[in-house]
């Protein structure tokens, strides 16, 4: 039986394509790879996850409202998704300047969720309750096209997490969301967060690769710049909706990444799978 696509599917399948033709002229202003450097050096992909493989503002909305019917709470919740996330970047860096000793993202997502129970007048939740809404992060649901592109990719490379989410957080994501991962790696194996050289590098080591057999996939221009400034190729992947239902892309990378996809499918095009 053929499924029918949901509104918020159709409406993104819409928005890729558009965006598909960024992707096509960005792509077309950088400089071409041999068949030699793509079809022989290049042996595994490294892959961002917040945002570039799951949907975490939706996921979150999506949790929210679900305590919302439980509780009457009038929250506007992706106000709330923007704000949790949005506490992310500080925290780790944090410590990564050694002002905070190492903690995990489950850790830091729980100390900003603590304060936004407060500022959000979340009353009456139970401390299970508040643990079980902190690992919502472990449920964030994948872009329509992140399990079949994913596979298609592992049909000709490795690929494997490389984020600064923690390992079982990215375990318990791929276990729910079906994501194939060959290997989940994560910045909490060198003890140090992205975009600090020791992430990418640990990683490559553990894959047991040069730098320039990996590339970074990633919606975020910062996390790429970072893992090229060590050696690693880099994919730029167009997440338009990531941070909300107004689509915005940053069009200023055109020529700066080795390749530029709408989504993992056209990324697997891109490199011959």
């Amino acid at each position: 039986m053929v499924r029918s696509m949901s509104r918020r599917e159709l409406m993104l399948l819409g928005i890729t394509a558009s965006f598909g033709a960024i992707a096509g002229r960005v792509t077309s202003a950088q400089p071409a790879l041999s068949q030699n450097q793509t079809g022989e050096s290049l042996k595994a992909l490294t892959f961002d996850i917040f945002g570039t493989v799951v949907d975490w503002r939706g996921s979150i909305i999506r949790e929210g409202e679900l305590l919302s019917e439980t509780y009457s709470f009038s929250v506007n919740w992706g106000e709330f998704a923007d704000q949790w996330r949005g506490g992310y970047g500080p925290m780790i860096n944090k410590v990564r300047t050694g002002e905070l000793p190492w903690t995990n993202i489950d850790d830091i997502h729980r100390m900003r969720l603590d304060e936004l129970i407060r500022e959000f007048g979340l009353t009456g939740l139970s401390e299970i309750e508040k643990e079980n809404f902190n690992k919502a992060w472990h449920r964030l649901t994948p872009w329509p096209d992140a399990v079949g592109g994913l596979s298609r990719l592992k049909e000709k490379f490795i690929i494997s997490t490389l984020s600064n989410g923690n390992i079982s957080l990215l375990t318990n994501m791929a276990k729910n969301a079906g994501l194939p991962w060959d290997v989940v790696l994560s910045a909490e194996l060198a003890k140090r967060y992205k975009p600090d050289p020791e992430a990418y590098l640990t990683a490559v080591d553990l894959l047991g690769l040069e730098p320039e057999q990996v590339m970074m996939v990633a919606t975020h221009p910062s996390d790429l710049r970072a893992a090229a400034r060590v050696g690693l190729r880099t994919a730029y992947v167009i997440r338009p909706l990531e941070r909300g239902p107004n689509p915005s892309v940053d069009t200023n990378v055109a020529g700066e990444f080795d390749y530029t996809a709408s989504d993992f499918f056209d990324l697997a095009v891109q490199l011959g799978v």
